[in-house]
């Protein structure tokens, strides 16, 4: 798959959309689906993120693909998601603070 570049003001539009409700997908266990246009291209022709969300004050963008390079996820696929969205949601302020310090995560909205 080919590097898409999503940028961090694009990422965080779609964070105020979907905390306003308006979510493509919810594929359950906190994972959500959103399109995301890119420049030129708009939503239809841009990338399909997920997300592991409480659909509060924590959005995690843990997956993305182009539609025309993949038509979605498998259901193996989607339980891995899965578990990984459990992971980090239970995850204290602290031991998310120090996952961006060690640059396992990197926060784009502030």
């Amino acid at each position: 798959m080919r590097k898409t570049e999503l940028t961090d003001a694009v990422l965080c539009k779609a964070v105020q959309e979907m905390a306003g409700g308006l979510i493509d997908a919810d594929l359950g266990g906190s994972v959500v689906k959103k399109r995301v246009g890119l420049a030129g291209r708009g939503k239809r022709g841009g990338v399909r993120t997920l997300i592991a969300t409480n659909k509060g004050n924590r959005w995690f963008f843990v997956f993305g693909f182009e539609k025309n390079e993949r038509g979605n996820i498998n259901d193996e696929e989607l339980q891995a998601l899965k578990d990984y969205a459990a992971d980090w949601l239970k995850r204290t302020s602290t031991e998310l603070d120090d996952a961006v310090a060690d640059g396992i995560l990197q926060e784009i909205c502030q």
